[in-house]
């Protein structure tokens, strides 16, 4: 039991500091290599569209299980401990008072668009030469 409450409190350690880089990614005191990372991830996280669909077993949760978090971990390190205090108190606020993350429509678009590259440059690679 006390292995699923640290899971449980995990994720939602992972779920506020995705909140965490979307206010990072606006506040002026962000480093801009933290900032363009952070919104590349926050839009990620923030997305109705998962990169790698989650139906698909296995592979379908592992950017949930790993590429986020470890993303996400990673930007974290980056930022100014004023910056990430100040985010997280923001990130905090907004989960109390709206009771969810918000969403990330670029993100869908991001992802929609990195798909399309992919099936483009597959569709190139399999055309037979002539």
């Amino acid at each position: 039991m006390a292995t699923f409450a640290t899971l449980k409190r995990w994720a939602r350690r992972v779920k506020r500091d995705g909140v965490t880089l979307w206010f990072a990614g606006k506040n002026p005191a962000t480093p801009w290599y933290a900032k363009a990372l952070g919104l590349l991830v926050a839009a990620y996280a923030l997305s109705p569209i998962d990169l790698i669909p989650d139906f698909i077993p296995v592979l379908g949760y592992l950017d949930d299980v790993l590429l986020l978090p470890g993303l996400i971990w990673l930007t974290i390190k980056l930022l100014p401990p004023t910056v990430l205090t100040e985010c997280r108190l923001q990130a905090d606020e907004w989960m109390a008072t709206k009771g969810a993350k918000p969403t990330s429509m670029a993100g869908a678009v991001l992802v929609i668009l990195l798909w399309l590259a992919i099936s483009a440059a597959a569709w190139f690679w399999l055309q037979p030469r002539l």
